[in-house]
């Protein structure tokens, strides 16, 4: 049996469907989630599909083919997947979710203390940590000079994780 592994493919801007494409075409396995969308543009209504998480094609390739990915320059980089089972059944449980229709949007993970931007509305710009894992709607900046801090209600779609 030939040797492979997974791997997090982190593509050129916008090469996403190319380098699955090329994927196809090796007969390599590989999954690119898509979701459908919408966009309003005038009075004209577009349908099409869009990656589920930009950048980023899942395959599986074989050791000594490896190279054959690079091939069109569609690759920034290759992340090799560590915890295999564990990567497959989050694979599978993507896979159910999209299959099944429901609306979707993907959210960093925000975990207590973790350092964030936020990103959008009034506060844009502004840097803080996460302040309660199993609520993470607060971000807590920062008031050194005083040795305080400062509880602000931020919508997680707003922020960015910085590390």
């Amino acid at each position: 049996m030939e040797e492979t592994y997974w791997l997090v493919c982190h593509t050129r801007p916008r090469c996403e469907k190319k380098l699955a494409a090329l994927l196809k075409a090796e007969k390599f396995e590989h999954y690119l989630p898509l979701v459908n969308s919408v966009r309003k543009y005038g009075n004209q209504t577009k349908k099409f599909t869009k990656p589920l998480f930009p950048g980023y094609v899942f395959a599986n390739v074989p050791v000594e083919l490896k190279a054959r990915i690079y091939q069109q320059e569609l690759l920034a980089r290759a992340i090799t997947v560590i915890d295999v089972p564990l990567f497959l059944k989050q694979l599978a449980d993507v896979k159910a979710i999209v299959a099944s229709g429901f609306e979707l949007s993907v959210m960093p993970l925000l975990k207590k203390g973790r350092r964030v931007k936020i990103i959008g509305g009034p506060l844009w710009g502004l840097e803080g940590f996460v302040d309660d894992p199993n609520s993470p709607h607060g971000v807590v900046l920062s008031v050194d000079v005083l040795q305080q801090g400062l509880l602000v209600r931020v919508s997680p779609e707003l922020l960015q994780p910085l590390d």
